[in-house]
């Protein structure tokens, strides 16, 4: 009998844990079936021009801690819609047939593909055309529907909190009020929890829009209490009562083309009018996805790498591994995509637990 052969992408935005599940599937696949595994470099585009690597024990040695991902990623390849030059102009174009050829071509059996929204969206696309498709969830948003958490997050949590620190030393010697940008496009996960744990004063995220006379009684409450600085950290897709979201740029050849950014400066900006303190801005940016991967990432990305290898095992094909109620499950794509999941975001309650703890600690959120 011939070697099942096994394919793996990461597409999207990297996350911290992306190396740690390709470390814990190659193993787990290894270990308990007759298989190969390779791995298509920057996404959709290495399926598209053919282009992989070999995964072995050996070339995925050491990757477990590291962030970023062995296979490279991309965040613009749609094989659905693919940007093509033809006679000097830029087409779109389904080109989704060459890659299912390419599969062929190389013998392979199951694509598992690491991803967010659009890169989830292609995998059932995918799966429609007849390929044997596993799907495993990655963000540091912590935003997608029928799953608990994401590797990733909790990284990301780590950093946004230990920048803080070092922000909040900073700022306070200099009686500053510091505005910090940090991730998340529609969904307050990442500031919520980071400004919990770095001792944030105020948090902004899009689920509670807020308003900049909130914002600044806060600085004079502190002022009050003899707390001449204030740190803020802001969701880059925060907004302001009766306003909108902060677009930082369009990009055109993406999928998704909106950029958020530039939330904290216009924030900085505005206080200037409005107290007296100097006020500082910064977008953590690209920080928040660098680095070594967490414990707690590193533990749950091996499980979700370890039950994608089960659904493989398994020929459970056209799912996404998820994590609910403490264990790993799974979920179709078809629900994932346009199912029972389709069009719910997984955003913070503005009435539930965490929002409450934080205003219990006095954190105000400018409502």
């Amino acid at each position: 009998m011939a070697k099942t052969k096994i394919a793996v992408l990461t597409g999207g935005g990297d996350a911290p844990g992306l190396n740690a599940v390709i470390y814990a599937l190659t193993r787990s696949c290894k270990r308990n079936m007759d298989c190969e595994l390779i791995g298509y470099k920057f996404g959709y585009r290495g399926l598209y021009h053919n282009d992989f690597m070999p995964l072995t024990m050996e070339s995925t040695t050491g990757i477990l801690h590291k962030g970023g991902t062995i296979l490279y990623s991309s965040n613009k390849d749609n094989l659905f819609n693919y940007a093509l030059e033809e006679n000097g102009q830029i087409v779109k174009k389904d080109v989704s047939d060459i890659a299912v050829e390419n599969m062929k071509k190389e013998g392979v059996d199951v694509l598992v593909v690491l991803g967010g929204d659009g890169t989830l969206t292609s995998a059932r696309d995918f799966a429609r055309k007849g390929v044997n498709v596993v799907g495993i969830p990655k963000t540091i948003d912590n935003d997608l529907v029928c799953t608990e958490q994401t590797f990733g997050f909790d990284s990301a949590v780590n950093i946004v909190a230990e920048n803080l620190g070092r922000l909040h030393t900073t700022t306070e010697s200099h009686h500053r009020v510091m505005v910090v940008e940090v991730m998340g496009r529609s969904a307050g996960w990442l500031a919520l929890q980071s400004g919990i744990a770095g001792s944030a004063d105020v948090i902004l995220i899009p689920e509670i829009p807020y308003s900049l006379d909130k914002v600044v009684e806060k600085i004079y409450e502190r002022d009050a209490r003899g707390k001449y600085f204030t740190i803020i950290v802001v969701t880059e897709g925060a907004i302001e009562k009766g306003g909108a979201a902060v677009v930082g740029k369009m990009v055109a050849d993406s999928p998704d083309p909106v950029r958020f950014g530039g939330i904290a400066a216009k924030i900085a900006m505005d206080l200037e009018k409005l107290v007296v303190h100097e006020i500082r801005s910064c977008a953590l940016g690209h920080i928040q996805r660098g680095g070594d991967t967490s414990a707690f990432d590193r533990v749950l990305s091996v499980r979700y790498g370890v039950a994608a290898a089960d659904l493989i095992r398994a020929k459970k094909f056209g799912n996404m591994v998820c994590f609910r109620e403490g264990r790993m499950d799974y979920v179709s794509l078809e629900d994932v995509i346009s199912g029972v999941c389709a069009g719910k975001s997984k955003n913070v309650d503005p009435h539930g637990e965490l929002v409450r703890v934080a205003k219990d600690l006095g954190i105000t959120f400018g409502d």
